[in-house]
C-alpha cells in the first residue's frame, strides 16, 4: 500500500472487521465520476475504426491546446511511461522527486539508471528529465518557463523531458507546458482517468513533438483504446461546464479538508484538488487506526510521519472520516 493507491484488497486482508463499505481515500482520482452515456452497441462489437480514434485525438487536443497529430491516446498514461522506458531503456534518468514512484519503477525495469533530485536545475545532467506537475504527492508546481530552460540544454545533447501533468486538469494556474511544448524531445502526459473519475476506463493522453509521437504510435500499435473509451472519452472532453463545476467543487472539498486534518493536529505541505499531503508524528498509527474505520489513506515507506488524502466523496464519507478522525 506504500507503492501505489487503490490497494482494497490488501486493505480489506489486513482489517477483515473494518465497516463496509470502505472508503478509499488512497487514491488520486476524482470522487465525482463523468455521468456514464449510453454507449452504442457498436462500440463494444467492433474494433475501433481509425476514424473515430481520430476524433478523440481531436477532442482531446482541443481539451489540451494541443495540435491533434501531436496527440496520441493510450490505454492510460501508465501505458506510456512503460513504453517511453522500453524506448530509451539505456537512458540515466533524472526525477524531480519526492514524487510518483511508477516512473522510477518502470524505467529501472527497462534497465535505465534512475536517481532523484531535489532541484530542477540538476535534471540538466540527465539523458530524460522527468517532472510530475503538479507534483504528486505535495502539489510543488514548476512554471512552463523552468520547464522550456531546463528542455534546452537536455536536447542539445540528444535528451528528452518528460512531463506528467496528471493531475493538470483541475490546477487552475494554468501552467501546462502545452502550449509552450518544444519542437522536438518533448512529452507531456494527461490523465483522463483521474480527472473525470472513471480510471477503470484506462484512457489517457500523450501530447508528444513530432520526432516522438510517431515512435510512440507505432509502440502503441492499431488499436490503443477500446471503443467504449472512445466514445465516452469524446462526449466527457468535449464538456467544458462539467469540468469547470468539478474544479470549482474539488477546490471547496480540498479546503475542507484542509481544514479537517489541522483541527486533527496534522500539518498541511500541501497538494492539489484531488489529493492533500499532511505531516503527523504519529502517521503511522493513524493510518492503521483509519484502517480499522475501514478508511484507506496513503503512507509512504519513505516518508513514515507522512500521509496522503484523497478527497471523500460524499456526505456519509465526510461524516465517517470527521468521526475516525475525532477518536485516534
Amino acid at each position: 500500500m506504500s507503492y501505489h493507491g487503490g490497494n482494497l484488497g490488501a486493505a480489506r486482508r489486513l482489517c477483515p472487521e473494518a465497516p463496509e463499505p470502505w472508503i478509499d481515500l488512497s487514491t488520486g482520482v476524482n470522487p465525482h465520476p463523468y455521468p456514464l452515456p449510453a454507449v452504442p452497441l457498436e462500440s463494444w462489437a467492433r474494433l475501433p475504426e481509425v476514424d473515430h480514434l481520430a476524433a478523440l485525438e481531436s477532442v482531446a487536443a482541443h481539451r489540451y491546446g494541443a495540435a491533434p497529430a501531436q496527440t496520441i491516446a493510450a490505454p492510460g498514461t501508465q501505458a506510456i511511461i512503460q513504453l517511453l522506458a522500453r524506448l530509451r531503456p539505456a537512458a540515466r534518468v533524472g526525477i524531480l522527486g519526492f514524487s510518483y514512484s511508477g516512473h522510477a519503477h518502470a524505467w529501472r525495469a527497462a534497465g535505465a539508471g534512475v536517481a532523484t533530485v531535489e532541484d530542477i536545475a540538476e535534471l540538466a545532467a540527465f539523458d530524460v528529465a522527468i517532472i510530475v506537475n503538479p507534483n504528486n504527492p505535495d502539489g510543488r508546481l514548476a512554471s512552463p518557463a523552468s520547464l522550456v530552460a531546463l528542455h534546452q540544454g537536455i536536447a542539445a545533447r540528444g535528451g528528452m523531458v518528460v512531463v506528467d501533468e496528471a493531475f493538470m486538469d483541475l490546477d487552475g494556474r494554468g501552467q501546462s507546458l502545452v502550449p509552450a511544448l518544444p519542437a522536438s524531445s518533448a512529452i507531456v502526459l494527461r490523465s483522463f482517468g483521474k480527472t473525470y473519475g472513471l480510471a477503470g476506463l484506462r484512457l489517457g493522453f500523450a501530447i508528444a513533438s513530432p520526432d516522438l509521437a510517431g515512435p510512440l504510435r507505432t509502440a502503441l500499435g492499431p488499436w490503443p483504446v477500446s471503443g467504449p473509451a472512445i466514445a465516452i472519452g469524446c462526449g466527457a472532453l468535449a464538456d467544458d461546464a462539467w469540468l469547470e463545476e468539478t474544479r470549482l467543487r474539488l477546490e471547496r472539498d480540498a479546503r475542507r479538508l484542509d481544514r479537517l486534518l489541522v483541527k486533527c493536529g496534522f500539518e498541511m505541505l500541501g497538494g492539489a484538488a484531488l489529493f492533500r499531503l499532511a505531516r503527523h508524528a504519529d502517521a503511522q498509527a493513524l493510518f492503521a487506526h483509519l484502517l480499522r474505520h475501514g478508511i484507506l489513506t496513503r503512507p509512504f515507506a519513505a516518508l513514515p510521519d507522512r500521509l496522503r488524502f484523497g478527497v471523500p466523496a460524499g456526505a456519509e464519507s465526510w461524516r465517517r472520516l470527521e468521526s475516525a478522525l475525532g477518536r485516534p
